[in-house]
């Protein structure tokens, strides 16, 4: 990852074009171009082929540059960044700022590619980006622009261990907010990666962190509580806490037949196991229908079960 500090301050986190993604993106851009240019090429010869040999050759001149020079630029202008290669391989240009390209940035970049890409067969444009720290070559340098990737694949979300039952709810009332947002990463990605540790080093690993955890609420952990158990119940009760902050959970909510512990406003119930009420009884009881009831006046059909009011 790279970070990059915006004009107002704020840090992006920018993932770097690597080589391989970069040369492919350039071959399939110069494969467009270079077919683009045959095509031109055998039409303008063959509309032209009563010039004297000077026209022809600057015809051929003017073509090379507004296709294989000119094209690129006017792509990557009109699509801020995104050229056909680009876009199939999931990368995009842009400012050192993590802005979007102009046209003064699509122009330098094009116009030192000629030299990095078509005149020495893209070697001085690998080298630049191998030394490079961001994967740059001289275009990107002198334009101050970054080939960055858009899609970047996301993982699977890793999973909390949950704490002991004996353990839920048991820090309530514990003062959460002096608690820093990198030591709940660290925390998070303890708990996720425990099972896969030494158990020595992941009970060192557990009290430290329970040890800062302890600094920061000003609350003791409990006594007899192992320190990994107490991490996986503050951790729960800070989720319980953010559910209800977003979902607006009010455990005084009420519902007919009884209180139901953290409902939600509109008639929803929390999540899990909830006893309903019994139903009221019914002022005209169901019988099944027999063959002297089929017989009465406005009787059900046997089987239906209605019962017509009284």
């Amino acid at each position: 990852m790279s970070e990059l500090v915006t004009g107002e301050a704020v840090a992006l986190e920018l993932r770097p074009a690597k080589l391989p993604s970069r040369g492919l993106a350039v071959l399939i851009d110069l494969a467009v171009a270079v077919a683009v240019y045959l095509g031109v090429t055998v039409a303008i010869v063959a509309s032209t082929s009563s010039l004297d040999d000077a026209a022809a050759a600057a015809v051929a001149v003017a073509s090379f540059v507004l296709i294989l020079v000119g094209g690129p630029i006017a792509v990557e202008t009109l699509s801020h960044g995104r050229s056909l290669g680009k876009m199939a391989c999931g990368l995009r240009v842009v400012r050192d700022d993590g802005g979007p390209i102009r046209f003064r940035h699509a122009l330098v970049r094009g116009a030192v590619g000629v030299i990095e890409i078509l005149v020495t067969f893209g070697a001085v444009a690998c080298i630049a980006s191998l030394v490079s720290a961001r994967g740059r070559r001289l275009g990107d340098v002198f334009a101050g622009t970054l080939v960055v990737r858009e899609r970047v694949p996301v993982g699977q979300t890793a999973f909390i261990p949950p704490p002991p039952p004996w353990l839920a709810g048991r820090f309530s009332g514990l003062d959460l907010s002096g608690v820093p947002e990198g030591l709940w990463l660290a925390i998070r990605q303890y708990l996720t990666r425990m099972g896969q540790l030494d158990p020595q080093v992941g009970w060192a690993m557990a009290e430290r962190l329970a040890g800062d955890l302890v600094e920061r609420t000003g609350a003791p952990a409990p006594q007899g509580v192992p320190p990994a158990a107490y991490l996986a119940a503050v951790v729960q009760e800070r989720q319980a806490r953010d559910a209800r902050r977003a979902f607006g959970a009010s455990p005084d909510y009420t519902v007919p037949g009884g209180a139901v512990p953290g409902g939600y406003p509109g008639g929803a119930v929390a999540p899990g196991p909830v006893s309903h009420p019994a139903s009221p009884p019914l002022a005209h009881p169901v019988h099944p229908a027999g063959p002297e009831d089929a017989k009465g006046a406005g009787a059900a059909p046997s089987g239906t079960g209605f019962v017509p009011p009284a």
